[in-house]
């Protein structure tokens, strides 16, 4: 209704407005000599205006949902049918057996006699000193401490000879009891010692070594 009652209103204003400019219009008319009829018709013919209530309308109602068309159910198809055949009987054929097999004899020849080692053109050598080996340590050459607080004793000793013939090393094999008389005869040794060197069975100059001993005894006056 407050829609209906808008429109009224407006076409009540749209009627005014057009009375009024037909009043001024007719004033024109007037004015120019028109004639008083032909203006009073017009002026009836526009001034009546049909108002009519606009009614509205009722809508239709919404048509109903549609219903979801179910689909078919899904049938499985048979499940599928196998024949099977027999396979024909396979006839077999006895044969023969096969000959029993040829042995076979190898022949094994006796191993060859082993070749026994050429005999040593030289027989090996060892070192041997040359000269007098008793004149390389002297009672001259006595420590001085052992020789005052009067040890003695015997030193037992090793010398390494290169292929040269000189002496390499010196190895204490048996002590005196004296560190002065052992290192005493290893030094005089080293120092005075020349050997003849050891050969092998070639006859070659080898290292070799050589054994011998010191008896250090103090002189009785």
């Amino acid at each position: 209704m407050a829609y209906a009652d808008r429109q009224q209103s407006g076409s009540r204003t749209t009627a005014l407005i057009i009375v009024a400019l037909l009043h001024i219009a007719l004033g024109y008319a007037l004015v120019t000599g028109l004639a008083y009829e032909g203006a009073a018709a017009v002026v009836k013919k526009l001034t009546t205006v049909d108002i009519k209530e606009e009614v509205k309308k009722d809508e239709p109602p919404p048509p109903p949902p549609k219903k979801a068309v179910e689909p078919p159910p899904i049938v499985a198809p048979p499940p599928p049918i196998n024949v099977a055949v027999a396979a024909p009987p396979i006839q077999t054929v006895a044969s023969a057996p096969p000959p029993p097999p040829v042995p076979v004899q190898i022949a094994v020849a006796p191993p060859a006699p082993v070749a026994a080692p050429p005999a040593p053109k030289f027989a090996p050598k060892p070192a041997t000193p040359k000269g007098n080996p008793a004149s390389w340590a002297s009672t001259d050459d006595y420590p001085t401490n052992a020789l005052r607080r009067e040890v003695e004793g015997v030193v037992r000793f090793r010398v390494s000879v290169g292929p040269d013939g000189r002496v390499t090393g010196c190895e204490v094999t048996s002590s005196s009891g004296s560190s002065d008389l052992d290192s005493a005869t290893c030094s005089l040794v080293s120092r005075r010692g020349r050997f003849t060197p050891a050969t092998d069975s070639t006859g070659a100059a080898v290292a070799g070594s050589w054994p011998s001993q010191v008896r250090w005894q103090i002189p009785k006056d």
